[in-house]
């Protein structure tokens, strides 16, 4: 687990393609203090196990799936990275949990200042737009942000200064791809209302019928939920939870 804090900016020394897998090469300082083989790093959000390391660099394997579901396959040697180490239990959760596993690549539509901040329109993909909230949580590339507010198919996020100096955000123009995952939590949530029934499912499909559900809850009728989806505040107050 991560926060989406980054601790610091690396650099791709070089990448060796294989026929299954890429051979990254990072050069960095900070993440390696107390490394061992087999710890996990976020590289740009995508958690990535050590298998070297040196006094001033360490080696991941990127797989098949984590090429394809995220923009490590389009790093160049000279690319810069955000790095985190894993979450040790005791320390502080300033950003949002992470988990390293991203759910799609975005695109950044626009970029624009406002005051001291700059704000990134970022597009993205229908399986990451529906957890997206205003005021929310999303990790784009490795960081933990707020999101400003939700679009058709993208959402606005605002870059501090302390946060564009210590990461590659303030790098991101127009067209570029980043690494997205959604809250961890509201996955979680809607994954445990749908096996009970209440919540809409991958497609956004509602339940078919009121009723009991297969654990007990009491199912809304079809349509009653926010959008049309099968969650709504009838079917949270029928269960004792509002």
């Amino acid at each position: 687990m991560f926060t989406g804090l980054v601790e610091e900016v690396g650099q791709v020394r070089r990448i060796e393609h294989r026929q299954h897998s890429a051979h990254i090469h990072i050069g960095a300082r900070r993440v390696l203090e107390g490394v061992r083989i087999g710890d996990s790093i976020s590289v740009n959000g995508a958690c990535l196990t050590v298998v070297a390391f040196s006094a001033d660099g360490f080696t991941a394997d990127a797989v098949p799936e984590t090429l394809r579901r995220t923009n490590l396959g389009r790093l160049a040697p000279g690319d810069a990275v955000n790095l985190e180490r894993a979450l040790a239990l005791g320390d502080r959760l300033g950003g949002h949990l992470v988990s390293g596993h991203v759910d799609g690549v975005g695109v950044v539509r626009a970029k624009a200042r406002d005051g001291i901040a700059t704000v990134l329109t970022i597009a993205a993909p229908p399986e990451v737009m529906r957890y997206v909230v205003e005021k929310g949580s999303i990790c784009v590339d490795g960081v933990s942000l707020t999101v400003m507010d939700v679009t058709d198919g993208a959402f606005r996020v605002s870059i501090i200064p302390h946060t564009g100096e210590r990461t590659t955000l303030l790098q991101a123009d127009v067209g570029r791809e980043v690494n997205l995952e959604a809250d961890l939590l509201a996955k979680y949530v809607e994954a445990l209302l749908e096996r009970r029934g209440l919540g809409a499912g991958p497609g956004g499909a509602a339940p078919a019928e009121a009723g009991r559900g297969g654990a007990g809850l009491e199912r809304p009728a079809h349509g009653a939920g926010l959008g049309g989806g099968g969650l709504s505040l009838d079917a949270l107050r029928a269960n004792g939870f509002a």
